[in-house]
């Protein structure tokens, strides 16, 4: 994200330099800024992009005067430079390019924003589940189907199918919960990405904001005469202080846009993703089942292990997935579901709500959803302990921040953010959800970790 941001800065930069010559140089330093706060506000800084668009251009006009007064004249004075930047603000010297660049770029902005935390969310689900501990019960019922069977020494007899089921069924019942949320989530983030395909896209928004600069400096050089009348009259006629500056020659060669690498585009990786996601839709319904399978159970053998003795077959009732189904199982007492895992199924519900658009208010009266580990209005109605079915309760996993932009325009008069705590807060953003190695999730958390990098 930085280095296409960077390369439309560079493009722009260009652009400007064979149209307007010298007018790059001098204005390269607001440029500068202007995409930082670009940069910033995609990845999620709470900035007003609006007040950030009007001031570049608020404090290129005096450049720009300056090339529509006499080229090779010594440069004006600040004094002089500050009048003529106030009347450039109250003459809508760009017309509504300010608000134009602002709005193009927030609307394309949010979509890739939300895609963005709903990423660091992903992070926290695999991480938050892969750090689980088993409750007692469960211990005890592994214990039991795994290691009683070798202190008999009946060391060839793996665990009955319905045996390991009902076991596995069991400690991970409060995993089986989150997976009508994570394959909903999985549904929603496809379905976002296929709507943020097209001309909308953040990549093609921002490939066009060089040539809406520059066509904004081309509206006030057409509209000269109405300009510098308003500014003889405001600020008398330009005093010049310094040495004479030499102008360059105004080329009127058009640059071309850079052609990015197909396979080096957010819109790639996004799909390369969603592929890779898409074989773990159903991994948490289907984890203990896929466990017994492939790992524990007996598939093939004369007998198998019951618990208590080697049978021919298990003939204790065999349970469903999930908390509710876990009231007649045989094997492993259940309580109530892990209110860490609660607190994440309630995280899920507000994301898909935000990728199916339910939460995207209008840009203009959009609000802000904040979700993490200072949460408190999680309820939880059974009783708990780490000794006896709480899990992770000393794995923290990384706080999730889901950031709407705040409403535009809606700045108090004289009040400046600071670029350092948008930095920060950004950052902070960026940094909430560990891409750590998980055991099971392993390849799971690998992709997500990937597309985040890609982002930075």
């Amino acid at each position: 994200m930085d280095l296409m941001v960077r390369e439309v800065q560079n493009h722009t930069f260009s652009l400007l330099k064979v149209l307007y010559g010298d007018l790059a140089s001098r204005a390269s330093s607001p440029l500068a800024e202007l995409f930082t706060d670009v940069g910033l506000f995609v990845l999620g800084a709470e900035l007003n992009l609006v007040e950030a668009s009007q001031r570049f251009f608020h404090t290129i006009f005096p450049l720009v005067y300056d090339q529509l007064e006499e080229r090779g004249m010594a440069p004006l004075d600040p004094v002089y430079q500050d009048c003529v930047q106030s009347v450039g603000r109250r003459a809508a010297a760009y017309g509504n390019a300010p608000l134009r660049l602002a709005l193009l770029v927030s609307h394309a902005s949010l979509a890739e924003r939300v895609f963005l935390q709903a990423m660091h969310l992903a992070v926290e689900v695999i991480n938050t589940t892969d750090h689980a501990q088993p409750s007692r019960e469960c211990r005890r019922a592994l214990m039991r189907m795994r290691y009683c069977p070798l202190c008999q020494a009946l060391t060839d007899s793996k665990p009955c199918m319905g045996y390991c089921l009902n076991v596995l069924r069991g400690c991970l019942a409060s995993l089986a919960e989150v997976d009508t949320h994570w394959q909903e989530f999985v549904r929603s983030l496809e379905a976002l990405a296929a709507r943020m395909n097209g001309g909308n896209e953040l990549e093609h928004v921002l490939a066009s904001v060089p040539s809406l600069i520059t066509d904004a400096v081309a509206y006030t050089r057409r509209n000269a005469a109405r300009l510098t009348s308003q500014v003889h009259r405001v600020c008398g006629k330009p005093e010049r202080s310094g040495h004479v500056q030499q102008g360059g020659a105004i080329d009127t060669l058009h640059l071309q846009t850079p052609e990015r690498n197909k396979e080096d585009t957010l819109s790639h990786w996004r799909r390369e993703f969603l592929s890779s996601l898409r074989h773990y839709r159903a991994f948490y319904g289907g984890l203990a089942d896929q466990m017994c399978v492939r790992e524990l159970a007996s598939t093939d053998g004369p007998t198998c292990w019951n618990g208590n003795d080697v049978v021919k077959s298990y003939t204790k009732r065999v349970v469903g997935s999930g908390i509710r189904a876990q009231t007649h199982n045989p094997e492993v007492r259940v309580k109530e579901a892990d209110p860490v895992i609660n607190k994440l199924i309630d995280k899920l519900k507000h994301v898909n709500q935000l990728l199916q658009g339910r939460f995207i208010p209008k840009v203009g009266t959009l609000g802000q959803i904040e979700m993490g580990s200072g949460d408190t209005d999680m309820t939880f109605s059974g009783q708990c302990d780490d000794e006896d079915g709480c899990w992770g309760s000393g794995d923290k996993a990384g706080e999730t921040r889901i950031i709407i932009p705040p409403e535009l325009g809606e700045q108090k008069p004289g009040e400046n953010p600071h670029r350092d705590s948008h930095t920060q807060a950004a950052g902070h953003t960026l940094q909430a959800s560990g891409c750590r190695s998980a055991h099971g999730a392993a390849s799971l958390l690998s992709a997500v970790c990937t597309l985040l990098t890609l982002w930075r």
